[in-house]
């Protein structure tokens, strides 16, 4: 079936597909449906993807540069693009990386990156769909009758149509038929099978504010913030684990070479655009956005995007200069 919500990367717009909501086990008429002169309660024609919050794997398959179709990263053209990443033959970037940057990049890249990459995303893969297909023995669903539960943070959709969100069974009694367990973004990362990607204002502490102005942080003690919260510091020691372990993404013999979004930013030709907080500072610094890998644990970055600087600033923080040239 086809999504009920999506992106028309042509037009740059969201669009989606939906019919008159169901009333009592049977469609709802207009009458019904329709209130207020404002609202209407609507179903949604189509299948709606779910972007899991706080988690970021590697990609099975994206846009390689001058490509129009998504390949999957076990393709040729991914294992020539990955070896050399910034090749005076590729496409040019929108505005060039910094040599720090590149210094980064090039220092974990070899020449197997394409498939490193996607062993990591086929692992990853299937321990979700290991995690699903676990709770569904244990709920004794099938998988037309299993159902999940969905926690938001403060962005309810990103630009492509997807939730974003926290999911796992759905589970109404926390102890009954087992206990509940921890939700499938926060098992990935016990599992050592994601990348931790912590966007503000949809992580704790800061979802749980009653306004997007509330959830700006103070400058000062942010290291205690991240610290005390319950969630956020089982997350942040959990990923610690997995990596002392060598689980997953931080295996001794076979790491992740390059995280996903940076793959992605690579493939895109373009800058990262989100500033970065250390967790493990109270320096009130907002990095900038090209600086994100002087925090080397990607538990330890909060990341801003560009639209809430601004609110950033006016509580107090600083944002890092750019550099000369």
């Amino acid at each position: 079936m086809a999504r009920a919500i999506r992106f028309n990367d042509r037009t740059n717009l969201t669009s989606g597909v939906a019919s008159l909501g169901s009333r009592m086990m049977r469609q709802g008429t207009v009458a019904e449906q329709a209130h207020d002169g404002d609202t209407v309660i609507v179903r949604a024609v189509g299948d709606v993807g779910v972007r899991l919050l706080g988690i970021d794997t590697p990609e099975i398959s994206f846009r390689a540069p001058g490509e129009t179709r998504f390949l999957k990263l076990n393709d040729p053209i991914w294992s020539k693009f990955l070896s050399d990443p910034f090749g005076e033959s590729l496409p040019k970037f929108s505005k060039p990386l910094p040599e720090g940057l590149r210094r980064w990049l090039r220092g974990r890249l070899r020449p197997d990156a394409s498939a490193n990459h996607y062993r990591h995303a086929r692992a990853a893969e299937l321990a979700l769909e290991r995690e699903i297909s676990g709770d569904i023995k244990v709920m004794k669903k099938t998988e037309e009758t299993f159902e999940m539960f969905m926690v938001f943070g403060y962005e309810i959709m990103d630009g492509y149509g997807r939730f974003l969100c926290f999911i796992n069974r759905n589970q109404p009694n926390r102890l009954l038929p087992t206990p509940r367990p921890l939700s499938y973004n926060e098992r990935l990362l016990k599992l050592g099978q994601a990348c931790a990607y912590f966007i503000w204002p949809n992580v704790n502490p800061w979802r749980k504010r009653a306004s997007i102005l509330e959830a700006v942080p103070s400058p000062r003690g942010m290291k205690r913030q991240a610290l005390l919260d319950e969630s956020l510091g089982r997350i942040r020691r959990d990923v610690a684990a997995a990596r002392a372990a060598h689980r997953g993404i931080f295996d001794a013999m076979d790491p992740l070479q390059v995280e996903p979004f940076e793959l992605r930013f690579l493939a895109r030709r373009s800058r990262p655009t989100r500033w970065v907080i250390d967790l493990n500072a109270d320096d009130g610094l907002l990095l900038r956005p090209e600086h994100y890998y002087r925090i080397p644990h990607a538990e330890d970055r909060l990341f801003v995007s560009p639209e809430h600087v601004a609110m950033f600033v006016e509580r107090g923080w600083k944002r890092e200069p750019a550099e000369a040239g």
